[in-house]
């Protein structure tokens, strides 16, 4: 009988959760920058090894905030807990532990049957992997701890082993060359939200969402879509766009030479910049962008 397992990747911002979750997967599924809270979304990915079939869902980092736009994201974690067989535990082994750390002990304190503990990044030269051990052992004792690195893949299987072991029983949900259930439209999305934060990072790190607003396919193969780069302000617009376009121009190519990679056929894309200053604040933006 094969194994199957709905498993939540949660942790703390910049922990390696969405570097983790391409690393399984093969292929890149969740965007990664330098900008803490990337991840927005539960982004799927699918793992289909002998054994049976591990679906993940990476989750936002795990944010001590009361802005509105921090507390949807934390919803997002709250509600992939109660909907996985198994929680996957990322742990940054160059960061101190600080009260983000404790409350989500807190919250996983009632699932120790349940989690898997993933110490990421001990390949970096700061990493402090003992003291981590030290810090988790009175916290989940009994609980099984994997050491990676997801950057370099290592131990990355001896993980998907001990999740494996921890799966129930089932059948696998998806077609064995299938590593994820995003829409197109989504992943094209999150594509160009990537490259919109690492060109701007610096000056609107978070300002920024994308939208999909239209789309069709040519004769010969080629789809053409519409997104929307969402700021909020109007000086921010300038900078998205950047003197003679370049900046819009660069997030374009980018994304569109990543898009050549993870799809069949090529994609061309049409970029508008446009303002909505409440887009962070309104629940009906939120909801659209974020869910």
């Amino acid at each position: 009988m094969t194994k199957s397992a709905f498993v939540a990747i949660v942790g703390r911002p910049s922990s390696g959760k969405s570097t983790l979750l391409n690393t399984l997967c093969g292929a890149k599924v969740s965007i990664v920058s330098p900008v803490p809270q990337t991840t927005r979304n539960s982004i799927r990915g699918i793992v289909t090894r002998p054994q049976g079939q591990l679906i993940f869902v990476d989750t936002p980092g795990f944010h001590l905030s009361d802005k509105k736009f921090n507390l949807k994201l934390r919803d997002i974690v709250l509600q992939s807990l109660s909907e996985v067989d198994i929680i996957l535990y990322v742990l940054d082994a160059t960061r101190e532990q600080g009260k983000e750390e404790e409350a989500i002990i807190e919250i996983l304190s009632k699932e120790a049957n349940r989690i898997v503990i993933a110490i990421n990044k001990i390949d970096h030269p700061e990493a402090k992997t003992l003291s981590l051990e030290e810090f988790l052992a009175p916290r989940f004792a009994g609980v099984q701890r994997v050491t990676i690195s997801a950057l370099k893949h290592t131990n990355v299987d001896a993980l998907v082993d001990v999740l494996f072991k921890l799966a129930p029983e089932g059948p696998l949900w998806y077609p064995e060359d299938i590593y994820t259930d995003q829409e197109p439209t989504f992943r094209i999305a999150e594509i160009i939200r990537e490259k919109a934060m690492l060109h701007t990072r610096d000056e609107l790190p978070h300002a920024i969402a994308v939208v999909y607003r239209e789309s069709s396919k040519r004769g010969d193969g080629v789809l053409f879509a519409r997104f929307d780069v969402i700021v909020e302000r109007d000086s921010q617009k300038a900078i998205v766009i950047g003197r003679k376009g370049s900046v819009i121009q660069r997030i374009r190519e980018e994304a569109e030479a990543d898009l050549k990679e993870l799809f069949e056929y090529p994609i061309k894309l049409q970029l508008q910049v446009a303002v909505d200053a409440d887009w962070r604040k309104n629940d009906s933006s939120l909801s659209k962008m974020i869910f």
